[in-house]
């Protein structure tokens, strides 16, 4: 879960209100990145996302990170330029929850899509839902247009995407042909309760449906003032946390802030500890991207 700007007003309720008080901790590896503490994965207290998490650690950088986007395991193959005239398969023809009539325009600097032979099979070997795992490579792509220095890969994007939602599976749904979660994915009150930060509510309950608390929203588990900042469009648009491409794509511009570089310690570190202010997160994000990336590749 994205963590609110330090300078926000929910930044401070985040941080008062995750355990009473802030426990004493080693600096960040990079200063100004992680001001803020907030309990992240909110959709529940369960095994399969975690519920509530305590501040940690932070000076702690991975032995090995996930392959950057020009490395064995982190590459992309893309359609050649004649295969993207039409919209891709299972690409998304209209407004978020319409009945695709109405076509949404594609930007001009969008960047290539993935190959619909390398989806197939790093689908089958990573066990990723195909449909998740052209988000998160759309979004590696399009990252590898708009911010190539930050070397942003899918395979962080997608560890991310499992550890949140279960890649928007969480809920019981799944994510359908047009990007959009089937049954939406919104977390817990976050009311300071069950060791969640309390942050009143931000967006008069738009897009999580609760005028009282905020509550993460989507796949990629937005609190909704957050994504009012990083909110991005994948292909034009209203931005949709809901829909995998849009949130994949935010979730890559919101890691890849402050002019990280995702193939540094430091900079994979301080943009997992941004996202979750947590080791044990940033640990299961990394477990899961690296055997993401090893399984493509066997």
């Amino acid at each position: 879960m994205p963590i609110p700007s330090a300078s926000s007003p929910e930044a401070t309720a985040a941080t008062a209100g995750t355990h009473g008080t802030a426990p004493a901790e080693r600096p960040a590896p990079r200063a100004g990145v992680m001001a803020a503490v907030a309990v992240a994965s909110v959709l529940g207290l369960t095994g399969a996302v975690a519920g509530a998490v305590a501040v940690t650690d932070l000076s702690a950088a991975p032995e090995t990170l996930p392959p950057g986007p020009r490395d064995r395991g982190g590459l992309v193959d893309q359609e050649r330029p004649a295969d993207q005239e039409s919209p891709p398969a299972g690409g998304r023809t209209g407004a978020p929850g319409g009945d695709g009539a109405e076509a949404r325009p594609s930007p001009a600097d969008a960047a290539p899509a993935p190959a619909a032979q390398w989806l197939e099979r790093t689908a089958d070997a990573t066990g990723i839902p195909p449909r998740a795992l052209r988000g998160y490579a759309a979004a590696q792509l399009r990252m590898e247009a708009d911010q190539p220095e930050c070397s942003l890969s899918w395979p962080t994007i997608a560890g991310i995407g499992s550890v949140e939602s279960k890649h928007g599976t969480f809920t019981g749904g799944e994510i359908g042909p047009d990007g959009r979660t089937t049954v939406d994915v919104i977390g817990i009150p976050l009311n300071g309760r069950d060791n969640t930060a309390a942050i009143r509510d931000t967006d008069n309950g738009a897009l999580d449906g609760d005028s009282e608390w905020d509550r993460a929203v989507g796949p990629m588990q937005f609190i909704p003032s957050t994504w009012e900042t990083w909110g991005t469009a994948a292909d034009g648009g209203e931005p949709d946390p809901h829909n995998i491409d849009d949130a994949a794509l935010s979730a890559g511009r919101y890691l890849c802030a402050d002019g990280r570089d995702m193939t540094t310690d430091d900079g994979w570190w301080a943009a997992l500890m941004s996202y979750n202010r947590s080791t044990s997160y940033g640990e299961d994000v990394l477990r899961t991207a690296k055997g993401y990336a090893d399984a493509a590749v066997r």
